[in-house]
């Protein structure tokens, strides 16, 4: 296979898998002068074949909901200030549904655990749909859950729902008890629904 040949099927699989994608793509190409007809016709018949067996169904793909970058950082300053309010030294971290960070608040004062303590509680809370708090009591039925990387079963934790659905965390560390960090994790998730 010359190189013209190559790079003309390689397009045409990137345009497959884009129309497979991103919805419908009408793509049309024409012939190189020293290309010959069964060069042409393979490019082709690749998406031709993409777009009967892999096109875009609703049956294969799902519709998400994901916090933007300006609604956890709004959730991570209301959550700081209502710690503030209270002088508690608190880092606030919010993550997306897939437990990622997606912004974190260290206070000014708060210890050094605070900050994946605060990542933790709210990857916990987001991975199981449920405050941190009533998690705790999980424990007692499960003791392995602890055993998870990336979790922590203290207070502190609570999810960000959507239709019921989880979509982020907002976890609180570095106030003295596990409520005070929860009272203010909720604190920013209702700042989401201002």
């Amino acid at each position: 296979m010359n190189t013209r040949t190559r790079v003309l099927t390689g397009t045409a699989l990137a345009v497959a898998l884009g129309a497979g994608a991103f919805g419908a793509v009408s793509a049309s190409a024409t012939p190189a002068a020293d290309a010959t007809p069964a060069a042409d016709a393979a490019p082709a018949a690749a998406v031709a074949v993409a777009d009967k067996k892999d096109g875009p169904s609703d049956k294969n793909f799902t519709t998400t909901t994901h916090l933007t970058v300006d609604a956890a950082t709004r959730a991570a300053q209301a959550a700081l200030q209502a710690a503030q309010a209270e002088n508690q030294k608190v880092t606030v971290a919010v993550v997306d549904r897939n437990g990622n960070t997606i912004v974190t608040l260290r206070g000014d004062g708060a210890g050094p655990q605070s900050y994946e303590s605060a990542q933790r509680k709210a990857f916990t809370a987001v991975s199981w749909n449920a405050p941190t708090s009533v998690l705790v009591g999980r424990l007692a039925q499960t003791p392995n859950l602890k055993d998870i990387p990336g979790t922590l079963f203290l207070g502190g934790g609570t999810p960000v729902q959507a239709n019921g659905a989880p979509v982020a965390g907002i976890g609180v560390a570095g106030a003295p008890s596990g409520d005070l960090d929860e009272k203010f994790a909720k604190a920013g998730v209702d700042a989401l629904g201002k």
